[in-house]
């Protein structure tokens, strides 16, 4: 097991800015970007289907999205889709229900949205999708402002 931080790839580097002007890697592999916005799987939830046709359109446009980033685009739908629900189903019947004893309990919605924003967190990084990992990307003809992802939470806070 290697130590310290993960390496960043170079197409990563390249995108970023070489700050330490360090040799790039030429013989790693590459992945040329989609040019096609990829069909959504059909198995993901409807919420899920609604965040891969805002967050795909935008990757591919912003020529960030690979082949081989499919899987990650994916996992972040899926957890999309199950933190709106567990949100949904959590604010319906509060922070404590009525457990198999008939005691209370910790709702186990909390316990879904806790789980589904890690992985939106650690999948979404990895697409650039959150600021911190966004503001390090220096996209090839970027200047969009638009972030798909914030349209997804307005809509959810506009009450649809």
């Amino acid at each position: 097991m290697t130590r310290g931080r993960k390496a960043k790839p170079t197409n990563l580097k390249v995108l970023q800015g070489n700050a330490g002007k360090r040799k790039l890697n030429d013989a790693e592999p590459t992945a040329d970007a989609l040019q096609e916005v990829p069909a959504a799987p059909g198995w993901l939830s409807d919420r899920g289907m609604e965040a891969w046709d805002h967050l795909a359109a935008w990757l591919v446009g912003s020529k960030i999205l690979t082949a081989t980033d499919l899987h990650n685009l994916e996992a972040f739908c899926s957890a999309y889709g199950r933190w709106r629900d567990a949100e949904e189903l959590y604010a319906k019947e509060g922070a404590v229900v009525t457990g198999a004893t008939g005691g209370p309990v910790k709702n186990p919605a909390a316990t879904v949205i806790n789980e589904s924003l890690k992985q939106m967190a650690m999948f979404g990084s990895a697409l650039g999708l959150d600021p911190a990992s966004r503001v390090r990307l220096a996209v090839p003809g970027g200047g969009d402002d638009s972030n798909p992802f914030a349209e997804l939470l307005g809509k959810k806070r506009g009450g649809k």
